[in-house]
């Protein structure tokens, strides 16, 4: 318990756990128990987009631990993030066989393609903790190979960010094929219900929004236990200098892969809570603007704070909504003009702004002191 207190100044600690009881308490009760006459009830269509920011927000700290603390700045994180949401969609469809529009056992894309059975790597997803080990298991074992070839070979900077945009290109590309059996375009939709509970009920969705919350809450705090120990100091250590990282006697090859690892564990539980509150999953999530867009969050909110992504992945997504929404071919401009803002003026985002308006604001001892003659 002291350690956990240790991990935040006793004013962060209040912060949080405002916010906690704004997530888990307040919205939740404004949401399922005000009436919807009421002017504090929250409609069930915004539970809905706080829990997609909230799982952008999971992607923007999975970013964060391996770009603003090791240096290493990943253009494939969507990958993790899709795999996730597949294995996720995966099981959903499963538990509705023979409720699609074909009446069949198998998933209405594959009885328009003349499927006559489920593909091999389809077994086993009408049981949720196979897919639940699907999701904790596979993107983290295939990050993990990917990373150990990447990192052995001495691959960083822009070298490594290209490659990870290629990969996340390359599955977007695959998944788009009809006959790799992960409904090609459309993807995997129209889902009903997830261990019971009927996706189209508001107390379904707003569940899914605590658990939303609750893992990001987690994942913050692994971050930062992981940030403020010796781990953690090896790990800037390797992002600022990693041939003396070396000459210590250190192996950066261990640590950037537990890092990269843990980073696509994130991305890909933030796949499966993304996927049964937006009601589908297509290869469009990996496209390698979605990567770059993750990016933005990070850099907007300030990387290498852990709290910045977080406030940079909901004033994006917050501003997404609006501006698709109002104006939406203004929005690709916007995004375009907050990423070259960020990067000529506010190097630190939001949160060195933050910190150094308190700077300025807080009074310097030598201006309480007396004027002398």
């Amino acid at each position: 318990m002291r350690r956990l207190l240790q991990l935040q100044s006793r004013p962060a600690w209040l912060v949080t756990l405002a916010l906690a009881g704004l997530l888990f308490v307040v919205i939740p009760v404004l949401n399922l128990l005000v009436p919807e006459t009421s002017a504090l009830h929250i409609p069930n269509y915004l539970v809905q987009l706080l829990g997609k920011f909230l799982c952008f927000a999971i992607l923007a700290l999975a970013l964060d631990l391996v770009w603003g603390y090791t240096g290493i700045l990943s253009l494939g994180h969507a990958v993790f993030f899709a795999l996730g949401g597949y294995a996720m969609g995966m099981y959903l469809m499963r538990t509705m066989a023979g409720e699609g529009v074909y009446r069949s056992n198998l998933p209405d894309f594959m009885v328009f393609l003349d499927w006559k059975e489920l593909p091999w790597f389809w077994l086993g997803f009408d049981r949720f903790w196979f897919a639940l080990l699907v999701i904790l298991i596979v993107p983290a074992l295939f990050a993990f190979v990917f990373g150990f070839f990447a990192f052995r070979s001495r691959i960083k900077g822009v070298y490594f960010s290209i490659i990870t945009q290629a990969l996340t290109y390359a599955a977007m590309l695959l998944f788009f094929r009809n006959n790799t059996g992960f409904g090609g375009n459309n993807g995997l939709t129209d889902f009903k219900r997830l261990l019971g509970f009927s996706l189209a009920e508001p107390a379904t969705k707003t569940g899914l929004f605590v658990c939303s919350g609750l893992v990001l809450l987690l994942f913050y705090l692994l971050c930062r236990a992981i940030t403020v120990s010796k781990l953690g100091r090896v790990l800037t250590a390797v992002r600022d200098a990693e041939s003396r990282v070396m000459f210590l006697g250190y192996d950066p090859l261990r640590y950037k892969l537990f890092v990269w690892t843990l980073s696509a564990f994130m991305c890909a539980v933030a796949g499966a809570l993304y996927v049964p509150q937006v009601g589908i999953i297509n290869p469009s999530e990996m496209a390698p603007a979605n990567s770059v867009e993750i990016a933005i969050w990070v850099a907007l909110g300030g990387r290498g704070t852990l709290v910045g992504p977080l406030l940079g992945a909901f004033a994006v997504n917050g501003a997404k909504s609006i501006f698709t929404a109002v104006a939406p071919d203004l929005w690709l401009f916007v995004l375009s003009g907050i990423f070259i803002v960020v990067t000529l003026f506010l190097p630190r985002g939001l949160f060195g702004l933050l910190a150094s308006l308190r700077r300025v604001r807080a009074p310097k001892s030598s201006d309480t002191g007396e004027v002398r003659a």
